[in-house]
């Protein structure tokens, strides 16, 4: 069985405790995982911190090359990193390829922004007092970055927090979900090959509730970097004192669907958009809200195809979705619909469960109070709705405290913009799903949605100071 250690300062140390590590799919022990301590944390926190002296003076060339390095060697390595996906995170193979793709792609772009991080000059005569001074600006890096990341994307989330930062000189102390610990120990290794100096990244693994406070205050950590529950964010916003930080947090991504939709070119697409990974993803589809006009004909062709997927074991390549990641999550699911169902929804489909997995679930006849239309399911289960115009589907989407993605498919432009304009989200997606992603754009929530974006041209900026330089041409 497979033992892990911390890595600090370059090197791998042995905890003095472990926690057993089970794959959700079988429940069977798959490692013994080391448990930081608190003391542990603070040396990593101390190590990154002097190993920021020192790589804070590298060149943008530099940084950009062992960026660059880490994409090659994912490159080769892709299948490998699949299959630790499939075990620790109960991930489908095919849609653990699919993020190391994503993952790639992430690290490529963050070599590439490393090289064009700009500042600006600012035009100093444009002020009665500015005669004879040059002023510009540059972003500079803010030092030891904490990192906190969730179980649903261990490879992709933790490049979002890792590549941005070393891209500008950055150092990073990663704590990464208890469940999904592998994935990111093994970026230790991949860095290290990389050319990444000793110290830059700590990794220390173990439980968020008692490592988060000194993550979040200890006076060295710069910069905080959350993805995970809103409780979770909520508490960290209220720790983290003057110092940044960026909170990606839950949602209940909806998309309104008008009547001038194809429905036979969107019905594939918003499935996977409801039950990809389960539902475990932070703009999974949750609400649907169809035009009365196309509603039961929208409902039935969507769970036609929802009875199509496959639910099995995840080193499958045909499987399209597996277990939840724990088998509490799976009893509150049950829980959450045997309350709704008392209410008056009725199962369209699925609601049928083992101890680990949860089919697809359709839900109808709902509203709004109900938890699984108010809250983050975070589970394969998709709620439909009737609407009768426009401007009541937005208010559907709307009467809610999160808000992170929605979407809307239409072929009427002004329906279009009129969606862009009202809909409380920090992305509108116009004629695709909410869920959709690439790892470029600007991504963070409204709301209780978060705090800051992601997307690593604008990660960067949350990730650096701006600093203004001013020179007198004369004495």
């Amino acid at each position: 069985m497979k033992e892990t250690k911390l890595w600090i300062n370059g090197q791998w140390e042995e905890a003095k405790e472990t926690y057993d590590l089970t794959a959700p799919y079988t429940g069977e022990v798959i490692a013994k995982v080391a448990k930081a301590s608190v003391q542990d944390v603070e040396r990593a926190i101390e190590g990154a911190h002097e190993a920021f002296q020192t790589f804070k003076k590298t060149t943008a060339y530099e940084r950009a090359e062992i960026l660059y390095k880490v994409v090659d060697i994912m490159q080769k390595r892709k299948q490998e990193f699949a299959e630790i996906l499939a075990s620790e995170a109960g991930k489908p193979i095919t849609a653990g390829l699919a993020e190391l793709d994503r993952t790639i792609s992430t690290y490529q772009f963050s070599a590439e922004l490393a090289k064009h991080t700009f500042g600006e000059t600012v035009p100093m005569d444009a002020a009665p007092g500015g005669k004879n001074r040059i002023g510009y600006t540059k972003r500079v890096p803010i030092g030891v970055v904490s990192a906190i990341t969730p179980f649903n994307f261990p490879f992709n989330l933790v490049a979002h927090k890792l590549g941005p930062a070393f891209a500008v000189g950055n150092t990073v102390v990663l704590k990464p979900a208890t469940q999904t610990p592998l994935s990111a120990l093994a970026m230790a290794e991949i860095f290290k090959e990389a050319g990444l100096p000793d110290g830059a990244l700590q990794i220390v693994t173990g439980s968020g509730g008692e490592l988060s406070d000194v993550l979040v205050t200890h006076p060295l950590v710069k910069k905080v970097t959350f993805t995970g529950s809103g409780a979770v964010g909520m508490k960290i916003k209220e720790k983290v004192g003057l110092r940044k930080v960026t909170l990606e947090l839950g949602s209940n991504a909806a998309v309104i669907i008008e009547p001038s939709t194809p429905i036979e070119k969107i019905i594939s697409r918003t499935v996977s958009g409801a039950f990809g990974f389960s539902g475990q993803v932070c703009i999974s589809l949750q609400r649907i809200f169809v035009h009365e006009s196309i509603y039961d004909q929208f409902t039935e062709a969507f769970v036609k195809e929802t009875k199509k997927l496959k639910l099995g074991n995840p080193f499958d390549p045909s499987t399209d979705l597996s277990a939840m990641i724990h088998p509490k999550e799976v009893e509150r699911m049950k829980e959450w619909i045997e309350e709704a169902k008392a209410q008056g929804a009725k199962v369209a489909t699925g609601a049928e469960f083992t101890e680990r997995t949860m089919t697809p679930t359709v839900m109808v006849n709902v509203k709004p109070d109900m938890k699984i239309m108010c809250l983050e399911t975070f589970a394969p289960i998709v709620s439909i709705v009737p609407y009768k115009t426009l401007d009541e589907a937005i208010k559907y989407v709307n009467d809610s405290d999160l808000g992170l993605n929605a979407g809307i498919y239409t072929n009427v432009l002004t329906d279009a913009l009129k969606a862009a304009d009202e809909l409380e989200a920090g992305t509108v997606v116009i004629n695709d799903i909410p869920t959709f992603r690439v790892d470029n754009m600007p991504y963070g929530g409204v709301k209780n949605s978060g705090y800051g974006r992601e997307g690593i041209k604008y990660a960067i900026e949350e990730m650096t100071e701006l600093k203004f330089i001013t020179i007198k041409t004369e004495f």
